[in-house]
């Protein structure tokens, strides 16, 4: 049995342009060892389920280095690189910066070899069950619920990994098991965006607890400290309720802006009434706020730790970092300071977003404001973005023309930088090092999931303004509290509270997208500050400008099915049609 391990890769290499390669599949297991030995050797099957977390993505790093706030409105990327091919348009099905499906696909393949083989064999726990003592009866339990458990992890990584490429290609081929040799490629079809949603929103119900056999299914809803960072069944409840927000948003229920594409089943869900959706996302969001009294969710009374440490109440799944690192740091430290190099910078776009501390919109046109734009503003600002006369180790950023922190190598473009996730503390010169977890779920979202979809299924519920002003009321933020209004406005404050809590979350792009006001914000002028220091008496005038013109148009809805896939032989002879208007 040797060669099974050979043979799968074989397989691996026929599939590659399909699914996307799995070639360092075997980098996981001494190539020694034969199926069986790896599968029923409880340390061999721990690395296994390990390596599976390693497809969810550090969202520090994504694009050369670039956030992918630096693909919205969010923020510039001062190197460009190919965050600039995705800004300005000039990306299709051939070049995609961000086109990830060989990466989510090779990792699904990866879930279904590991759950198969976990079927096909039986970890042999006998050291353990054959010895009577009391300690070796405890490992042998521990050590059952945990191969128990495992399947239901990966079976939550394989459900993460399809919403991954459902958001951003629609309709997919849903992949339960593991393609091999034998396997009819010209049979596999891209499955409907409604299959779709609905494979992922079944896996999420019975991980969750919501299946029919409840808690029997369900992941734990915490572990101990020696697990820590393992899904947990937040995390599945979670998952549902940003699927289903999605859902019941307006991209995926229009297909006006795709007219005569032949397959609209790839980009639009069945028909039903959308206020049902809206209550089903309400209800998911919902079950994830009733779990907290269990799993111990709150947010954390700092703003500013967020992304800075792994154990949190607000932290419902992160992607875990092994080890201290400070690449962050020295890739958006600002320039001009030791080993910075001041690469993501925040946006006017963003900035103007950030209300008056009494709740009122920034106004350009207001001469108080556009005199002194960053006083009296959320304190949200100024805990996310470095601003002109912000103080940083013990120096004060100049970001005005002709200061130190603009006109050098890598100065901003923008007029600003990057604080939020950056720990400051640091020591570049010395090589300090500190935690940098990616928050892939946190209570944050989940109260603002349930605020905006309760805003939609039933406007004038008490929730709405409850959770709306969840994070408004954290210690370090006491913003003046979202009041009555109607629906209407009540949806407008709504996104902009996830604007400014959620940035550089990975939101953004995805929230313009599901809203559909996509060809308005992202097909605009991408916004900077250029400030003028008066020399007389040391103020400044500030002037709002254009940094870029940034491009989206309906096509980039969904990005496209990649070339090399859907100019496949077998691709095209099972009659794939690539996603409308590319």
């Amino acid at each position: 049995m040797k060669n099974t391990i050979k043979i799968h890769s074989i397989a691996l290499v026929l599939v590659a342009s399909l699914f996307g390669s799995c070639s360092d599949l075997d980098r996981e297991y001494p190539t020694t060892l034969t199926e069986e030995a790896i599968a029923t050797e409880y340390g061999n099957l721990q690395k296994q389920v390990i390596h599976l977390y390693t497809g969810m993505r550090d969202g520090h790093f994504l694009i050369d280095n670039a956030m992918m706030a630096s693909l919205s409105d969010e923020a510039e990327y001062t190197l460009q690189g190919n965050a600039q091919t995705f800004n300005s348009g000039s990306w299709n099905q051939y070049v995609n910066p961000d086109d990830v499906w060989s990466h989510y696909y090779s990792y699904i393949r990866r879930v279904n070899t590991y759950l198969e083989s976990s079927e096909k064999f039986e970890v042999n726990l006998d050291a353990y069950k054959l010895d009577p003592s009391e300690n070796a009866q405890e490992i042998y339990k521990t050590r059952l619920a945990d191969i128990t458990n495992w399947k239901k992890e990966a079976r939550f990584l394989r459900a993460y990994y399809h919403f991954e490429l459902i958001k951003r290609y629609g309709g997919i081929p849903i992949m339960t098991t593991a393609l091999s040799l034998d396997t009819d490629f010209e049979k596999i079809q891209r499955n409907s965006l409604q299959e779709c949603v609905d494979f992922v929103v079944n896996e999420c119900t019975v991980l969750g607890g919501e299946g029919p056999n409840g808690e029997e299914d369900a992941l734990p809803i915490v572990y101990n400290n020696d697990n820590l960072g393992r899904v947990t069944r937040g995390a599945a409840l979670a998952l549902k309720s940003r699927l289903l927000l999605y859902a019941a948003s307006d991209l995926w229920n229009t297909e006006s802006w795709a007219q005569g594409y032949s397959h609209p089943e790839l980009i639009v869900l069945n028909k039903k009434d959308r206020k049902e959706r809206w209550a089903e996302a309400a209800a998911a969001a919902k079950a994830v706020i009733d779990l907290s009294a269990q799993a111990g969710y709150e947010l954390m009374s700092r703003y500013t730790d967020l992304g800075k440490v792994y154990q949190s109440p607000e932290l419902i799944l992160v992607r875990r970092i092994n080890g201290n690192t400070n690449t962050f740091e020295k890739l958006n430290f600002p320039a001009g300071f030791p080993n910075g190099e001041g690469r993501v910078t925040p946006s006017q776009n963003l900035v103007d977003a950030y209300e008056m501390t009494d709740g009122s919109k920034f106004d350009w046109n207001n001469p108080e404001h556009a005199a002194n734009p960053y006083a009296n503003r959320d304190p949200r600002l100024a805990l996310t973005v470095y601003m002109n006369g912000a103080s940083f180790q013990n120096t004060t950023i100049e970001t005005f023309e002709g200061g130190a922190h603009k006109n050098i190598k890598n100065g901003t473009l923008t007029g600003y930088y990057l604080r939020k996730f950056v720990d400051s503390n640091i020591n570049l010169v010395t090589n300090g090092t500190s935690n940098h977890p990616w928050v892939i779920f946190r209570i944050s979202e989940i109260y603002l999931n349930y605020a905006e979809a309760l805003n939609e299924s039933d406007p004038g519920n008490p929730d709405i303004l409850i959770y709306a002003n969840k994070a408004r009321e954290r210690s370090d933020v006491k913003m003046t509290p979202i009041t009555d209004a109607s629906q209407d406005v009540l949806r407008e404050r709504i996104r902009n509270e996830r604007r400014v809590e959620l940035a550089f979350e990975d939101h953004r792009l995805w929230d313009t997208r599901r809203w559909m006001t996509a060809t308005t914000d992202l097909n605009s002028d991408l916004e900077g500050v250029e400030i003028q220091k008066n020399e007389s008496d040391g103020t400044f005038t500030y002037r709002k400008i254009s940094v870029e013109k940034r491009v989206f148009t309906p096509k980039m809805y969904f990005y496209p099915i990649p070339g090399s896939v859907i100019l496949n032989e077998q691709v095209m002879a099972a009659g794939w049609a690539q996603n409308p208007l590319w």
